[in-house]
This record gives structure tokens, sequence and C-alpha cells, in this order.
């Protein structure tokens, strides 16, 4: 499953995509210079429990770390991954 990323001026997502159409996807907007916030995130029924979610947060922490970029979230979930996910604690934005 490839995750990809799209972004467009401030706004942003990565997102699964099958058969043309997106079936996982989280998005963000930029919240600094150096800062996104993840604000959403979407699994269709058929991939949840499969750990999808978690990997749309794992490729934004890459990407962050990348990017020289701190991570914020308003999605319930992204926060509670970053939250669980002690690797994580460098990207976080405080």
């Amino acid at each position: 499953m490839d995750i990809k990323r799209d972004e467009h001026g401030k706004n942003g997502a990565f997102y699964v995509e099958e058969n043309g159409e997106w079936t996982a996807e989280m998005t963000y907007h930029r919240s600094g210079d150096n800062e996104i916030t993840i604000d959403h995130t979407e699994v269709d029924r058929k991939y949840r429990g499969q750990g999808v979610g978690e990997r749309l947060v794992a490729e934004a922490v890459r990407y962050a770390r990348a990017n020289n970029l701190k991570v914020n979230a308003t999605c319930v979930f992204a926060q509670k991954v970053l939250d669980e996910t002690s690797e994580y604690s460098d990207v976080r934005a405080d």
C-alpha cells in the first residue's frame, strides 16, 4: 500500500489511492514556517483496523523529519497516535 502526498499552497494530504479513488487520507495545513497541523484522518471502512491510519501519521512524521518541521494535530486520531508513540517526540510541536 503506497502512501502518496499532495500539497497545494498551505494545504496538503497524505493518501492511499485505489482505482483512482482515495481510500484513506490525512489532511494537514501549514500552521507556521516550520510546522504542519494534521486536521483530519479518514480511512475507508474496508481498511479500518489494519493500521492504515497509523501508517499515514508515520508518513507525516517522516516528511516532517526530512523537512525540519514540527507536527501539531487537531485531529483526535492523529493526536492520539502522536501522544502514544514515543519515537515521534522529536517532531511534536510544543
